[in-house]
C-alpha cells in the first residue's frame, strides 16, 4: 500500500476521534530515548502484540493511549511507523518522532517498536523497471551500506535497539523503488548487505521483518526471500481485496496466508502482519471476523491494522459494522470466538 496517504492520515481524523484523544497524555518532541532494559523483548513470551498505525509522526504516538482507551482498556503493545522514503537523511533516522517513540518503548518492558525502513531515497517515484535493477546492483555492490550503519547507531542510540526492522516492505509489488522484481538476484543480496550494515552497531537486537504482499502480485514472494540467517519474522501485509473475494479464497490462493503460515513455520520463523485492513469490500465484518479469527488461531509474534480510511475502525467512520467487530474482539471483556474455523 502507499505511504502518500499515510504522511497525512492524521489531517484526516475524525472530529469524533479528535474528541477522544483530547483528555490523553501526549508524548513531547524534545528529549532522548529511555534505555530498554537488557533482555526485553516486546512481544516475546506474552502473547499477541496488538498495534495499529495512527500516523507516522509524533501524533501516531499520541494516539496510542486513545486506542487503548476505545478498546475497553485492551493494551496496545506494538508501535508501528514508517521512515520517509524521500531522502536518504531521512532513512538515517532524521525524523524527530523517532525520540517519541523512543520514549514510548522505554516505558515498559513488554513494548515493541516496528518501524518500516525503505531501502531506497525516493521510494514513491515511480522509478522505471531499468533504473530500480540498476539501483539494486548497486546496493548489492555496497553504495549505500553507510546510510543505514548511520541508521542502526542512531536507534542504538535513542534507546530503540531491539526495534523490528521491516526492511522493504511489498517487495513483490510492481510500484515502490525497493520492488524486487527488476532483479530478484540483486535485491536479496542488497538486502543482506543492509543487515549486515545495522547488525554491525554495538549493542542492537534488531529484528527483521520479511513482509510481502498477500499473493503473487509482481513475482512470487518466495524468489524474493534472502535467507534464514538475515530474517527473522515472516510478515505479510493482507488487505481486504481484490473486490469480491472471499476470506477463504485469500486464505487457499498461491502466496495467501496458508502458504505465509507454512512458509514461515518451514523456515522456523515467527509470523507478523505488520499492516492489515479493509479496502475493496468496504464496511466488511465478516472480513474482519475472519482476519481477527485467523490472527488468534496462529498467534503472530504481532499485528497491527492501518487505521485510517478506507483500511481502517477507529480513525474512520466509514466502517461502523467492521469497527464494532474490532472492538468487541479486543476488548478485555469479550467472550466467546468471533467467527467460526477457515474450512479448507
Amino acid at each position: 500500500m502507499s505511504r502518500r496517504r499515510r504522511w497525512v492520515a492524521g489531517a484526516c481524523a475524525s472530529v469524533a476521534v479528535v474528541g477522544l484523544l483530547a483528555g490523553g497524555g501526549g508524548a513531547r518532541e524534545s528529549g532522548g530515548g529511555a534505555p530498554v532494559p537488557r533482555g526485553a523483548s516486546g512481544g516475546d513470551g506474552s502473547g499477541v502484540a496488538v498495534g495499529a498505525y495512527l500516523h507516522y509522526d509524533t501524533p501516531g504516538v499520541d494516539r496510542m493511549q486513545g486506542l487503548s482507551r476505545w478498546l475497553g482498556g485492551a493494551e496496545v503493545r506494538a508501535g508501528h511507523t514508517y521512515l520517509p522514503g524521500d531522502s536518504w537523511e531521512n532513512i538515517e533516522g532524521a525524523p524527530e518522532s523517532l525520540r517519541s517513540w523512543a520514549r514510548w518503548r522505554g516505558e515498559r518492558r513488554d513494548r515493541l517498536f516496528v518501524l518500516n525502513v525503505p531501502m531506497f531515497e525516493g521510494n514513491e517515484a515511480d522509478v522505471p523497471d531499468e533504473r530500480v535493477a540498476e539501483l539494486l546492483r548497486s546496493g548489492a555492490e555496497g553504495e549505500f551500506d553507510e546510510h543505514f550503519r548511520r541508521l542502526g547507531r542512531r536507534l542504538v542510540g535513542l534507546g530503540l535497539p531491539d526495534t523490528v526492522i521491516v526492511l522493504g516492505w511489498e517487495m513483490n509489488g510492481f510500484n515502490y523503488t525497493h520492488r524486487c522484481r527488476p532483479d530478484p538476484e540483486s535485491w536479496k543480496r542488497y538486502w543482506r548487505r543492509i543487515v549486515a550494515a545495522m547488525r554491525s552497531a554495538h549493542g542492537q537486537r534488531f529484528r527483521f521483518d520479511f513482509a510481502p504482499n498477500r499473493g503473487p502480485d509482481a513475482i512470487e514472494w518466495t524468489r524474493c526471500y534472502p535467507g534464514d540467517d538475515v530474517v527473522d519474522i515472516v510478515g505479510m501485509d493482507s488487505y481486504d481485496q481484490p473486490a469480491g473475494d472471499s476470506f477463504d479464497e485469500m486464505v487457499r490462493q498461491p502466496y495467501g496466508l496458508r502458504q505465509h503460515v507454512e512458509f514461515a513455520k518451514a523456515h522456523h520463523k515467527r509470523i507478523s502482519y505488520p499492516e492489515w485492513g479493509l479496502f475493496r469490500n468496504g464496511d466488511n465484518p465478516e472480513y474482519m471476523r475472519r482476519m481477527l479469527a485467523w490472527i488468534a488461531d496462529h498467534r503472530p509474534l504481532y499485528h497491527s491494522i492501518t487505521d485510517y480510511c478506507p483500511h481502517g475502525v477507529w480513525q474512520c467512520g466509514e466502517n461502523p459494522r467492521s469497527a464494532r467487530v474490532f472492538r468487541e474482539f479486543l476488548s478485555p471483556r469479550r467472550k466467546g470466538h468471533p467467527a467460526p474455523p477457515f474450512a479448507p
